[in-house]
């Protein structure tokens, strides 16, 4: 059923065609038809709006879309009231509504269900001795028709809802399913109420409640913290807080897009978050839009969090992973350029986004480059002067690198792509060490020069690897320490670094820890759909933005292929020979297939220098604003898309967290605790608010096995240390693990 939505009278006069019109004054509503009025009624008379503007679409002086389209007021509600014109006349609109007087509950049956209440039954229970629906004795209980039962202290108690009863409960709501709070909207709608307060009422068996263990990890690690700072909503029903803690929630109840949101249960999920219910797929749109109306607002926020992030991980050296990630686009609003994907091998339509992430894989801060630069750029341009401006410094690094000219700030670690000697030199004089692989290792070290060392990794493991140190001269420019790792067939992996400080065993783990940013791009695409719009349009490009020539692409393309062909020719040149006998016809046909091939491999010899003469003379980059009309191009709206990853960041970082307390009660640490994560998320939980003792307890469902049910026991254990408060609430949030039928079917509230 649609929800009630009063009708908008706006200020001054408005018209509804050319010949009619009204204008609000004083709380009166006055409808004019040329120059004179025709009729008036108070701004909140909506039996009289209906049966006027009625009047006007059976006369057919106005559609049904113009009150649609002025007032704002559903279709169907106009359809309604036309149809309760036609049928009944203008006393249709005046009708005392018929009020149901509780047919069932009535006489004896009442009050036999009110001492059976007294007698500390439950609902359910009441209802099935009776013969009533539970439904109907809820409404009764809120009516104040009965009344519930009280303990010996003289506090009410509340009768907890299994799911099916809460299922029978929404579907019937009258203001739209799940729809419970029909007071607090209608004040919502007339900009009466703020936000609706939340308030939890006691539930049995409430599917995916086991997203609140990750309540504690998403506010600790900044989910509300510059929330209110930086971002507001207009007064309705769903808070700042809530439309915040929902996204969450969705990501790590693998929920992978808004639109998913029509096939789960509304008002299940609004009772995780203390509501009736949660917002519709096109209310969330429309609060998404208005959180992202500002551009540049979503990295001010990423940026603040990264900071604080950052900051937390001070102990020891600090370490930047960076590196790129290719998210290919499909759609056809735009034809961006393309980028090879190592993923798929091949060149696909995309933007990338560079990342800085911590050794273990957590993320930072991204930037998105619809035109890719390249690593080494984006590191000189963007990554390096943010990481400067905000990564900390404590006042004992600041003491050792005042007294030590080699000391540097922080380490910068990424692979090939960013390979420069110019650029180490760079980053040397700015106090910042680098850590990457040699591109051009050159010659085997001997193997007697490696010695077996025991190297912690960044997992926590010990592992034996034999490794070698020099100091390497790159181009004259630079000295370095050189770290060569021999593995087990004999092969060599060279690592440069301008850290002096660390030990070759800490260079070897931190470099191979480099595989934590490639393992959390694979499961933030799996689990998290990072790759996934969220939002359709595009914008235009700086016409500062350098992009490649498409006219020296397709030369160099060109150049690629007639290399190619050339190559083979040259290769079944040089494999042609006489190996029959001397005669005369052979040597005759030996030299004719000599001089055919000749003749190819001359004139694609020269076909191919043309066409590096041609490349040579074009220029490689132009401004995008110096683009031909047909190969411009427009870039995807970026500000939804950076605030919906931000979230995804905190909610990756809440679950790592949550990983790292399971890890320990595991047999099998790193993806087994994610594993058991992802199935505690989805298990089911009861909610039991206790508002006397201002306790909120989750108690969850017993999982596959008692392994997983003993880690489960400590995480709770962890988590309940923390004293989590609920957001907007005075409720300190308690986790146990219990089956439903331990619960009783009473809670004291």
């Amino acid at each position: 059923m649609p929800q009630l939505q009063l009708p908008l009278f706006p200020e001054g006069v408005t018209h509804l065609t050319r010949e009619i019109a009204f204008e609000r004054a004083d709380g009166w509503v006055t409808y004019i038809h040329g120059l004179a009025p025709v009729f008036r009624h108070e701004e909140k008379d909506i039996a009289s709006f209906r049966l006027f503007t009625s009047q006007l679409i059976a006369q057919g002086l106005v559609q049904q879309c113009d009150v649609v389209r002025v007032f704002g007021v559903p279709r169907v509600t106009v359809m309604r009231a036309v149809k309760t014109y036609r049928e009944q006349g203008p006393k249709g609109f005046f009708r005392e509504r018929r009020k149901r007087a509780g047919g069932v509950l009535h006489g004896e049956t009442h009050q036999q269900a009110q001492a059976l209440l007294d007698a500390g039954q439950s609902v359910p229970e009441v209802g099935r001795e009776l013969g009533v629906l539970p439904n109907t004795l809820h409404k009764a209980i809120r009516q104040g028709r009965l009344h519930q039962a009280r303990n010996v202290a003289g506090t009410a108690v509340a009768p907890t809802t299994t799911k099916s009863e809460r299922s029978e409960m929404d579907s019937t709501a009258v203001m739209g399913y799940a729809t419970q709070r029909g007071e607090e909207r209608v004040a919502a709608s007339m900009g009466a109420l703020a936000s609706a307060p939340i308030r939890f009422e006691a539930a049995q068996d409430v599917p995916h409640g086991g997203v609140l263990l990750a309540l504690p990890g998403l506010l600790a690690n900044g989910l509300l913290v510059h929330s209110r700072s930086l971002y507001s909503l207009p007064q309705g029903f769903y808070g700042l807080a809530s439309i915040f803690l929902l996204l969450a929630l969705m990501a790590l109840a693998r929920i992978k897009s808004i639109e998913q949101l029509r096939y789960v249960a509304p008002g299940e999920w609004g009772h995780l978050l203390g509501l009736d219910r949660i917002p519709e797929v096109r209310t969330l749109r429309e609060k998404l839009e208005t959180l992202c109306r500002q551009a540049g607002r979503a990295i001010e926020w990423n940026t603040l969090l990264a900071k604080e992030w950052m900051r937390a991980q001070m102990q020891g050296d600090l370490l930047f992973y960076v590196d790129g990630h290719v998210r290919v686009y499909s759609g056809d609003l735009t034809a961006l350029p393309r980028h090879y994907v190592a993923r798929e091998r091949l060149c696909l339509r995309g933007t990338t986004d560079y990342w800085i992430n911590a050794m273990d894989g957590q993320p930072f801060f991204f930037v998105n480059k619809e035109v890719d630069p390249g690593l080494l750029a984006t590191l000189r341009a963007d990554l390096v002067p943010f990481l400067e401006t905000h990564a900390p410094v404590s006042e004992a690094l600041k003491q050792r690198m005042q007294e030590d000219p080699s000391q540097h700030r922080f380490t910068l670690v990424f692979d090939r792509e960013a390979y420069s000697p110019d650029f180490f030199r760079e980053m040397k004089d700015q106090r910042i060490a680098i850590l990457t692989y040699h591109k051009f290792p050159g010659e085997d070290w001997p193997r007697e020069q490696f010695t077996e060392r025991s190297v912690r990794l960044a997992a926590g493991e010990s592992v034996t690897l034999r490794l070698a140190e020099r100091e390497t001269n790159l181009a004259g420019k630079l000295i370095v320490r050189e770290v060569r790792k021999l593995s087990e067939q004999g092969h060599q992996t060279s690592i440069l670094s301008t850290n002096y400080k660390a030990d070759l065993t800490e260079l070897a783990a931190s470099m191979f820890a480099r595989w934590s940013q490639e393992n959390f791009y694979k499961y933030m695409r799996q689990h998290y759909n990072l790759d996934r719009l969220a939002e359709y349009g595009t914008e235009s490009i700086p016409d500062s933005i350098r992009t490649v020539n498409p006219a020296w692409r397709k030369l160099d393309g060109q150049i690629r292929s007639k290399s190619g062909q050339l190559q083979r020719l040259l290769a079944l040149f040089g494999q042609l020979s006489l190996d029959s006998a001397l005669s005369e016809s052979a040597v005759t046909l030996y030299e004719q297939r000599k001089g055919q091939q000749k003749e190819s491999i001359d004139s694609l010899s020269k076909e191919l220098e043309a066409l590096k003469l041609q490349r040579k003379n074009t220029a490689r980059h132009l401004l995008v604003s110096q683009l031909p009309e047909a190969d411009r191009f427009s870039r995807l709206l970026p500000e939804r898309k950076h605030f919906i990853d931000t979230i995804k960041m905190i909610s990756y970082r809440a679950e790592t967290a949550m990983a790292s307390l399971l890890e320990p009660k595991l047999a099998r640490s790193g993806d087994d605790a994610r594993a058991l994560l992802r199935q505690i998320y989805n298990t089911e939980v009861d909610l039991l608010p206790d508002l006397q003792a201002k306790t909120l307890t989750v108690r969850l469902h017993h999982l596959t096995q008692a392994a997983h049910d003993t880690a489960l026991r400590h995480l709770c254990d962890q988590l309940n240390a923390t004293e989590t408060v609920f957001p907007e609430t005075d409720l300190r949030l308690i986790y146990r693990v219990g089956a439903s039928s331990e619960i009783p079917r009473d809670q004291e509230v």
